[in-house]
């Protein structure tokens, strides 16, 4: 079984876009749904560029939870987007970045989510101590707002005018 954890952030700039030789980073399209399903278990089905998958998370304790992730074929993705999840898809485009040794990956939602950007870095273990670069802004790891699946049934347009 896999583990996923993860903390994500929010940006204070757009700095992290450009990298140290003056580049800036190039991103994947991403296109994703999810199946419906009860409980705290999700089942995500997503097309990154040119490659499909089909992932299945379990419930979060604290920053970890169960993950089980595999490749479909892309033809597949497309009718179950299409006809098996719930609307909207979450369009984006993901943008990564190493950084202090991590791997952090940036995501600009579009669509209903246009305007949100958040940053994610994926840990060894709960308790791993990082160093934020200088771009990170707050932290919303237990803000179940910005998870993916809540995008979907609550739209970052809805909620981004209240103060958060």
């Amino acid at each position: 079984m896999g583990v996923e954890i993860e903390r994500k952030f929010l940006l204070q700039n757009s700095d992290w876009k450009s990298l140290e030789d003056g580049s800036e980073l190039v991103g994947v399209r991403f296109r994703q749904g999810y199946i419906p399903t009860e409980g705290f278990t999700t089942v995500r089905v997503r097309i990154e560029g040119d490659v499909a998958k089909l992932t299945v998370k379990g419930k979060n304790t604290g920053l970890s939870r169960a993950e089980f992730e595999y490749t479909i074929p892309v033809a597949d993705a497309n009718d179950m987007l299409g006809n098996l999840c719930t609307k909207p898809l979450i369009e984006k485009t993901r943008y990564c970045r190493d950084e202090a040794g991590l791997k952090w990956e940036i995501d600009v939602f579009e669509g209903d989510n246009t305007g949100l950007v958040v940053a994610e870095v994926e840990l060894e273990s709960e308790h791993q101590q990082i160093e934020l670069p200088a771009w990170i802004g707050q932290e919303v790891s237990g803000d179940a707002r910005y998870y993916n699946v809540s995008l979907v049934t609550n739209p970052y347009r809805n909620w981004s005018e209240q103060k958060l």
